[in-house]
């Protein structure tokens, strides 16, 4: 018998960061007509956001420096990989990842990413971080119609973002995962961490607060949907220095890292220097 007709969401792409599963429906356009999507950057330019990788990675060149080998980095909101698997492949041999994503489909690309590139230095798990441990009921996007999949809110509220779809938030259009607190992991180390999870960032540093305050990891935080204000302020309470990283992110670099002297601010960039 034939198969049945059927869309195509995912498709692999021979990318900047290596092969990649990506979905070609990962795209919006926002109220100044400008499209943008993880998937939709890795498609029309091969590669998405090229600055804040770089940047990531100099940055983890320090802490091995600094620290030595075994560099520990938690990617939170993984989303198909893009850091992950920069990460790791640029890691082998002295370094780990570990990253989080909280939508099911998401993850399952993200972890053939991992599989695909031959990234055995990361793990990735299907969960959120959050402040506490538990569950939380994640609404499920349609991947095959045109929608930005990582901007999504896995909570409801009156300024969601509109992501190019309507997203359905009561229970039996959603999925559960487990939600995880950074201190609850049990990390040894922990170097750098990553938050891009659409307005949760504090309540996952509320999770933390004993991480922070043990392992000092450098942070890149999305504030494009939190209260930067509050995190800095927050942050600044465990002896942190914020540095702008252009208009949707911070750097937090703790006040004892030495990783500090290295970093300047120019254009609204932090710039990594060498040694």
């Amino acid at each position: 018998m034939p198969l049945p007709l059927r869309p195509i969401a995912f498709v692999l792409a021979a990318s900047n960061h290596g092969s990649m599963i990506v979905n070609r429906n990962d795209h919006h356009v926002d109220d100044k007509s400008r499209p943008y999507g993880v998937g939709f950057q890795i498609l029309d330019k091969s590669g998405f956001d090229e600055s804040e990788v770089s940047l990531v990675l100099a940055l983890l060149d320090c802490r091995r420096n600094h620290f030595g080998n075994g560099v520990v980095a938690v990617d939170g909101g993984a989303n198909i990989g893009v850091h992950t698997i920069e990460w790791a492949r640029h890691m082998y041999g002295w370094g780990h990842v570990l990253g989080f994503e909280a939508q099911e489909v998401l993850y399952y690309a993200l972890a053939g990413n991992v599989a695909l590139n031959n990234c055995m230095n990361a793990r990735v798990k299907l969960a959120a971080l959050g402040e506490q441990c538990g569950e939380l009921v994640v609404p499920q996007p349609d991947y095959f119609k045109p929608a930005s999949f990582g901007s999504l809110e896995l909570r409801p509220n009156p300024d969601n973002e509109f992501i190019g779809q309507h997203i359905a938030y009561d229970a039996s259009a959603c999925n559960v995962v487990p939600m995880v607190s950074l201190d609850s992991l049990g990390l040894e180390r922990l170097d750098l961490l990553k938050l891009d999870v659409e307005g949760m960032e504090l309540e996952v540093l509320g999770g933390g607060r004993s991480v922070l305050a043990k392992h000092r990891p450098i942070m890149l935080i999305e504030v494009l949907k939190s209260d930067r204000a509050a995190i800095e302020r927050f942050l600044g309470g465990f002896g942190y220095r914020v540095f702008p990283a252009g208009h949707l992110n911070i750097v937090a670099v703790h006040a004892l890292d030495p990783t500090l002297s290295q970093i300047t601010v120019k254009n609204g960039e932090p710039i990594v220097a060498a040694e």
